[in-house]
């Protein structure tokens, strides 16, 4: 548990030195400079960052830990494999292994999130999101950190990677996360096709069905999206609205956007 304690309170402190980092980024960087730092919803953001990347992680942290030291403890393939798969490999070779592994994970996650009514529902309030800028990563349903913290659970356990390296792959995630959400006009060239940024994100959260609704589900590698064909790139131009189709239906404010999907209704997917 102190370990664990020493874990949240590093990720903790990591987490604002990037929040401060992309709000100096954008403001000497910006993409759309007619995009105001204090835009529509920031403040409603700002309180989903406090519950998503403060309060609802520590709280489900705990459970995530246990979860997944039990579910994999009772996997018939941990019996002769052993626990710990990588745990005496070098850091770096146990961070690549678990960046690829937990990155496709969540490419899957992050594909039926769209592809299932019942999750659709939650990951709505993520494309209520009109405007875009680094601080929207943080602007989903508590309910999918149980989704994703959930699933990969077992293959973390498993794996056995060291504390660092979770917790740098953390910090990483987060810091990509904003990236690919941030007003900053990046697309990485040749490397997009490796990586995702925010040019190629972007285009994840049109409002139209160009393309195809469902696209570019890549968290931190984008090529996922181009092995399995759901990416959507056009380098020469940008969404025209962001959102998901007859989106009128979401309420603007954070406590409404926390009971929205909770409420008892019918919702196809995307």
């Amino acid at each position: 548990m102190a370990q664990l304690g020493a874990y949240l309170s590093s990720y903790l402190a990591w987490l604002v030195i990037i929040s401060v980092l992309f709000v100096s980024l954008e403001r000497a960087f910006a993409w759309r400079r007619d995009q105001p730092v204090l835009r529509r919803g920031w403040l409603r953001d700002l309180g989903f960052l406090a519950i998503n990347g403060h309060v609802f992680s520590v709280v489900v942290a705990p459970f995530n830990v246990w979860f997944g030291k039990v579910a994999a403890g009772s996997l018939p393939i941990a019996r002769w494999a052993g626990e710990g798969v990588i745990s005496q490999w070098g850091f770096l070779a146990q961070f690549l292994t678990l960046l690829v592994v937990a990155d496709f994970i969540q490419w899957c996650v992050h594909n039926l999130l769209h592809r299932i009514p019942f999750l659709w529902t939650f990951h709505k309030v993520h494309h209520s999101l009109t405007i875009m800028d680094w601080i929207g990563n943080f602007h989903f349903h508590w309910m999918e950190i149980v989704v994703y913290r959930s699933v990969l659970a077992i293959p973390l356990a498993y794996v056995g990677a060291s504390s660092e390296v979770i917790l740098v792959l953390a910090v990483v995630s987060t810091f990509w996360g904003d990236f690919n959400h941030s007003n900053l006009n990046v697309s990485l060239g040749r490397l997009g096709y490796l990586l995702n940024n925010p040019r190629m994100h972007l285009w994840h959260h049109d409002q139209s069905s160009e393309g195809g609704v469902a696209k570019n589900f890549g968290i931190i590698l984008s090529v996922w999206d181009f092995v399995f064909r759901t990416a959507y790139w056009p380098r020469d131009r940008n969404p025209e609205h962001l959102g998901y189709p007859m989106m009128d239906d979401m309420p603007s404010s954070l406590p409404g956007q926390l009971l929205w999907p909770l409420l008892p209704r019918r919702t196809p997917t995307p």
